[in-house]
């Protein structure tokens, strides 16, 4: 179990700053911490622990992967080049590994294939939730995940979401702008009410209305945990199906109405135009035609 002594210099920082340097990334840190895996002088300690010259901060590696068959893990490969991937996802498809889903994970069945960034999540520049189905880039090298992940950080890659939500929403068009982090009384849930909040915006306009619920197209300016999920709970239209935030059930459905259907960018590499779409998979298409 590797462990460093904080020295002088770093006292009063926080404890996801300092492991960070260690971990490979500050994200990789933070992930650590929030999987319980780190202890300072054999405590658990929040991200945002203050630490001391001299404390024992000591980590727990996450498990090495174990082999997948790429065969077991469903994904479509809809635009390919030596440089990049997009992948259509299912729903009930996990991205990477993480605690409780160790295995049979996409970025396992996508290995050999990608490359960039950390070890168990080669080329994944940014995640799914296990169930949201739909369009997702993976690099193919490091200088690739460098550089989509930087045009990402710069908000140059748009990211549509299709969700149906309960009720529908006072206007055509609009803004969600609230922080948001880990829950301050259930911390495996995400919320605006948060001791951690963290800059969210997202964008909706309305696709189509229904008695009872409505189709909005969804586009993301930042990408939290969550963010969709979270935010339209918060102005009162939880996404139908959603087991965590307020929709459970609804119309029947077994997971949340919520796929990722476009994907634009500038080429990191030949600046030409990728756009790829994904339509909605059967179980979501129903719903839409019973309503």
């Amino acid at each position: 179990m590797p462990e460093i002594r904080v020295p002088p210099e770093h006292a009063g920082e926080r404890l996801d700053v300092v492991l960070g340097e260690h971990a490979g990334s500050r994200s990789a840190a933070q992930r650590l911490i929030d999987e319980g895996r780190v202890t300072v002088d054999g405590v658990r300690r929040p991200k945002r622990h203050k630490v001391a010259a001299g404390e024992i901060v000591a980590w727990e590696p996450p498990p090495e992967p174990e082999p997948v068959d790429p065969a077991d893990v469903p994904y479509d490969v809809v635009y390919e080049d030596e440089h990049l991937l997009v992948v259509d996802k299912p729903a009930g498809v996990v991205v990477h590994p993480a605690r409780g889903h160790e295995t049979g994970t996409l970025a396992q069945a996508l290995a050999g294939r990608t490359a960039g960034g950390e070890p168990g999540r080669a080329g994944i520049v940014h995640r799914l939730d296990r169930d949201t189905s739909g369009l997702l880039v993976v690099a193919r090298s490091e200088d690739a995940h460098r550089r989509l992940k930087a045009m990402l950080e710069r908000r140059e890659i748009t990211r549509e979401y299709l969700a149906l939500v309960l009720g529908r929403p006072p206007a055509r068009t609009g803004t969600i702008d609230a922080p948001i982090g880990r829950d301050r009384r259930v911390r495996t849930r995400m919320s605006t009410d948060t001791d951690e909040p963290r800059e969210a915006r997202t964008h909706f306009a309305i696709e189509r209305a229904y008695p009872e619920a409505t189709l909005l197209r969804v586009t993301l300016e930042t990408g939290r945990t969550h963010q969709i999920r979270v935010h339209l709970q918060a102005i009162g239209h939880p996404v139908a199906g959603d087991p965590e935030y307020g929709g459970a059930g609804a119309f029947g459905l077994e997971r949340q109405f919520l796929h990722a259907a476009r994907l634009a960018f500038e080429h990191p590499f030949t600046g030409a135009t990728v756009d790829v779409t994904s339509p909605l998979p059967d179980d979501l298409r129903r719903v839409l035609e019973t309503l």
